[in-house]
């Protein structure tokens, strides 16, 4: 009766001993896809910043791009009212003539 309670416990401290080793192996696997997805997030944050950064770039220039245009179109303007008052000056010279 004690050779085959004996059996038993080694026969439990071998499965014990391979349950230990399988966790092991877990713990080094999900430690590796910790480490990936850390270094994942590392880099989605730092395109995100790189993106960011890239975006308030491009906002400035559409800002300075549409002053620009504005201050053009009244540029344009001011000059297509100065045309129009030569011309009617040119009219009104020739009609007095």
């Amino acid at each position: 009766d004690a050779n085959r309670q004996i059996s038993e416990y080694k026969f439990k401290l071998s499965k014990a001993e391979q349950d230990i080793t399988t966790l092991e192996q877990n713990i080094g696997r999900l430690q590796g896809q910790v480490a990936r997805y850390k270094n994942a997030a590392e880099n989605a944050e730092k395109v995100e910043d790189e993106l960011k950064a890239e975006k308030r770039k491009l906002q400035r220039e559409l800002r300075t791009a549409l002053d620009k245009i504005e201050e053009m179109e009244m540029t344009n303007s001011n000059l297509m009212k100065r045309l129009e008052k030569m011309k009617a000056n040119r009219t009104a010279l020739l009609s007095q003539q």
